[in-house]
Parts: C-alpha cells; sequence; structure tokens
C-alpha cells in the first residue's frame, strides 16, 4: 500500500473498503476494494474522514485482507455451512442444515493466540437451525504475509476447525417405570414430556411400554423395543437411590456398556447413558427431566441424535456450565447452560 494525500488520489485504486457510518441509519461501504477515484468521490472521502487514503501497490508476498479472508474461511469452514462474501476482511458462515455445531476449541486457541487473525463462533456443542450464524472470521490488518496464511493453514492441518454434523430424526422406544403409573394409581406425566422433547428434532415413537419396578420386566421392554427397530431407548423415572429404584440394574442387565452413571449438572445429576454393542443408545432419565425445563437430557440428546460420540470426558467436563439458572424466560441453547468446552 502506499499513503497518499486524497486530493492526489484522483485514478488510483483503492485497497480496502471505504466505509461510512450514519449512526442509526447505516454502517456499509461507500466505496469497495477496487474502485477507481474519481473527481467526484474526493468530497465524499473527505466527509467521511479520509483526508489521506492508501491506494495500492502490488507486492507478491502480501495479501489483501479480503483475500486473507478467503483463506481462512478455508481454514475454519466445515461441511454442511455457506460462507458470506468477503467484507473488509470479513466472512461470517452459516448453517446449511439442522445440525449439532463442533468447534476444535484447542486448535482454535492457537490459531486466535497468533494475533492477526481471528476466529469467533457460538460454543462448540450448540444445536441450531438451518440458517443460524455459526461463526464469524476476520483477518485484522489490510495486508497481511501470504507466509502468515501458510503457517496458520500449517496450525490447523487438513480437516477444518468447524464441523456442522447434521441431526437425524430417530425412531425410538419408551419404557415408563414406576408401579404407580402401571396400576393406574397416578396418571403419566413423563411421556408427554419426552413425545415433546424429542419432536423438537423430527423423531418419531415407535414403541411405549409400562414396566412397572420389577428390573426383569424393564429388562426384557427395552430387549423388546430393540428388536421392534427402536433407533434409542429411553427408560423413564427409577433412578434415584431408593430400594424400589430399580432401571440403573435393568439396563446393565440388558448387556448395555454403561458410560455413565451421574454427571455434574442440575437438574440431572442421575442421569444413565449407555450403549448396546451395536452402538444404539439406552438412556436413564431422571425425575427432573418431567417436570424441569432443560435438564442433562437436552445437552446430551443432540449428540445422540446426531451420533456424535459421548464419552466419559465429556460428562465429567459438564460440571463448567452444568447447572441451570432456571431463568423466568427461558432461552436455551442461547445460554450458558451445558457449554461445557
Amino acid at each position: 500500500m502506499k499513503l497518499m494525500k486524497t486530493q492526489d488520489a484522483v485514478g488510483q485504486v483503492l485497497c480496502h473498503d471505504i466505509t461510512r457510518i450514519i449512526r442509526g441509519v447505516t454502517k456499509d461501504a461507500v466505496f469497495r476494494k477496487g474502485h477507481v477515484i474519481r473527481p467526484e468521490d474526493i468530497p465524499v472521502l473527505l466527509s467521511v474522514g479520509k483526508d489521506n487514503i492508501y491506494i495500492w501497490e502490488k507486492d507478491e508476498n502480501m495479501l489483501h485482507e479480503n483475500e486473507a479472508a478467503e483463506i481462512l474461511r478455508d481454514i475454519a469452514m466445515g461441511e454442511n455451512m455457506r460462507p458470506s462474501g468477503p467484507k473488509e476482511g470479513k466472512i461470517d458462515l452459516y448453517a446449511e442444515c439442522d445440525g449439532l455445531f463442533m468447534a476444535d476449541t484447542e486448535l482454535m486457541y492457537r490459531l486466535n493466540s497468533a494475533g492477526r487473525m481471528m476466529i469467533a463462533t457460538i460454543p462448540s456443542g450448540t444445536p441450531v437451525k438451518k440458517g443460524d450464524k455459526l461463526a464469524g472470521t476476520r483477518v485484522i490488518p489490510l495486508v497481511i504475509e501470504k507466509e502468515a496464511m501458510e503457517q496458520a493453514k500449517a496450525l490447523v492441518g487438513d480437516k477444518p476447525l468447524l464441523n456442522l454434523v447434521p441431526i437425524k430424526p430417530k425412531k425410538y422406544g419408551l419404557v415408563t417405570t414406576g408401579n404407580e403409573v402401571l396400576y393406574g394409581r397416578i396418571q403419566d406425566t413423563f411421556t408427554p414430556v419426552i413425545t415433546e422433547k424429542m419432536a423438537e428434532y423430527g423423531c418419531e415413537m415407535t414403541g411405549h411400554e409400562l414396566s412397572g419396578d420389577d428390573s426383569d420386566r424393564i429388562t426384557q421392554c427395552i430387549h423388546r423395543l430393540l428388536c421392534d427397530g427402536a433407533e434409542m431407548v429411553i427408560c423413564t423415572g427409577g433412578m434415584s437411590v431408593d430400594p424400589d429404584d430399580r432401571t440403573p440394574l435393568a439396563i446393565k442387565n440388558t448387556g448395555a456398556n454403561i458410560l455413565s452413571y451421574g454427571a455434574p449438572v442440575l437438574p440431572g445429576a442421575m442421569f444413565l447413558l449407555s450403549y448396546m454393542e451395536d452402538g444404539r443408545p439406552v438412556c436413564g432419565l431422571p425425575g427432573c427431566v418431567m417436570y424441569a425445563r432443560r435438564t442433562i437430557f437436552d445437552i446430551v440428546l443432540p449428540y445422540l441424535l446426531a451420533d456424535v460420540p459421548v464419552t466419559a470426558d465429556m460428562l465429567a467436563g459438564l460440571g463448567n456450565g452444568g447447572l441451570c439458572r432456571n431463568c423466568p424466560e427461558c432461552h436455551y441453547p442461547n445460554c450458558g447452560f451445558g457449554k461445557w468446552r
């Protein structure tokens, strides 16, 4: 770039966008990069505070902010995303489908720590809808060395920093435990909650079993639902430490691999997650899922529907952000609940 007085810049080529801000009206480029300055442009440039202006001098070792922004976009953008066009060194990324947004937070931290370029995202692990904004990227200086962008590419490697895993509706089976429900002593108020939550993702209940509190019968109900084609099984209730709470034992007796019984999340501390040998999840939901707006089930469910493996480390890490504040007006997932990374 070469700096020169604006009045002397007629015929020169702008090397960056010139932004005009009118409070409450607009913030946009009045001239774009590449614009050839005309005599009538001089008063406009002066009115936006440009007494001096940078014009483009081509340097094979340097990149304009928008050229570098396209490289940064390619470093960040994974599948099922669409980019905006480059503007003032910025490119935004948007969801092309409903999905689970995932980010390599460690590599993103290292790239942001290097300076002169940045990536800002929604929290990793957030379920999103098609069209949602996922990330914003920006190259900070007006020009940057090609070598700096090559170093950024080498830091990240071949895989993009960000990914959007499609959420796929699943057919699920539901086991309602509790003798009080089996014998009609109380109304089943748990099932409507589950069907509503699953319907948020387009899931269909293909089987519903009332098991009572007998662990052998609960185990049989789970097997029956799996044999009938359920892609996941949800067991409601019976997850506490009372003598009649037999659901954890029943799930264990199916042969499922219990990933975790208990998690550092409130509501939802007595949650159980297991996987059958073929990878189908079997969940034990504590009673809080029936009455609390959002619980650990809301955090884990998108992972299960996106077929993203849930690990014991992930569940253990949920303590950071694992306390729901029970706000009068719930904005989940646009809040800190479950944002563990």
